[in-house]
């Protein structure tokens, strides 16, 4: 290897320190990972080959680097979601999310052209979500349905033309329309309840959150509804489908996650400071395993048909 290029990779893996690898926050990639098998238990045929690479690209490089460019422009000294401690950024986290962003977009095209797109497009909504100059998280219903887009429907649409044989005018199908909109709902029901904790940080940052303006009551109700219209489409969908039992198995896996919030919106209508970060990162971890263990579950069923 040639002495230059040697150090060019050593300067680029420099990025990568201690502070950086935290604020990139891997381990968060498991509460966006329901999504992708969501869209993996609903196609017909699977590309095993293109679905691997897209799941390494989004949750080891795309969704990553956006946690943390995120912290990059948000400077935050209180805990952020999956930070109790954050420590503090350097001009490090920035070159490694542009260096991550760019091997994201360029991986892409080894699965095809539509989806190097699809990266870069959610590459480009995530910074202009944070970016100082733009900002969409600042403003309360801008930001949320940023997040309920480009996180839900979005990343299902993105996962879609990864997992099977892609064709952008054929894929909105009434099943594909539900099932995006399943994830909006499902993503857009969760959001708000991470907000809960950092209403003072948001507001000392000039961020307007949802949660912030729904209060804390408000935010379990209106999550509560996201929740339930989101199930009501789930239900819907599997009856046309004839899959009565993926509703019942669906309930089930829930019931922990509605039983948690159920606990914990008592709490903090006797007490706010129980909408803290312990709280939220529980919820968050179970929401996630049930969710996935449920769409895990349907990925089996569809080789081995259990029900």
């Amino acid at each position: 290897m040639a002495p230059e290029r040697k150090m060019k990779n050593i300067l680029i893996l420099s990025w990568f320190d201690k502070s950086t690898v935290k604020h990139l926050r891997l381990p968060f990639s498991f509460f966006l990972m329901p999504v992708f098998l969501f869209a993996i238990s609903q196609a017909s045929t699977i590309n095993w080959r293109t679905t691997a690479i897209a799941f390494f690209i989004l949750h080891l490089f795309v969704f990553p680097s956006s946690n943390g460019y995120n912290s990059f422009q948000d400077r935050d000294t209180g805990s952020i979601g999956g930070l109790k401690h954050p420590p503090k950024v350097s001009r490090n986290l920035y070159r490694a999310t542009l260096f991550m962003d760019i091997v994201a977009v360029l991986s892409g095209l080894l699965i095809s052209y539509s989806f190097s797109l699809f990266v870069f497009i959610f590459i480009l909504i995530s910074r202009a979500y944070s970016y100082r100059n733009v900002r969409l998280k600042q403003y309360a219903v801008i930001g949320f349905l940023t997040v309920f887009l480009f996180q839900g429907a979005f990343v299902y649409l993105m996962a879609s033309s990864a997992i099977f044989t892609f064709s952008f005018v054929n894929f909105f199908t009434l099943d594909n329309i539900i099932c995006m909109s399943v994830a909006s709902f499902f993503i857009g029901s969760v959001y708000p309840l991470t907000q809960i904790y950092q209403h003072e940080a948001d507001k000392k940052d000039g961020v307007t959150s949802i949660s912030y303006k729904l209060g804390y009551n408000g935010t379990f109700i209106f999550s509560a509804i996201l929740f339930s219209v989101a199930t009501v489409f789930l239900c819907y969908y599997f009856n046309l489908k004839h899959q009565q039992i993926a509703v019942l198995l669906f309930i089930l896996l829930m019931l922990p996650v509605i039983i948690d919030l159920s606990v914990w919106f008592a709490k903090v209508r006797k007490n706010t400071d129980n909408a803290n970060f312990e709280n939220t990162m529980t919820m968050n971890l179970l929401t996630s395993a049930c969710m996935n263990l449920y769409f895990l579950l349907l990925i089996l069923n569809n080789y081995y048909t259990w029900f």
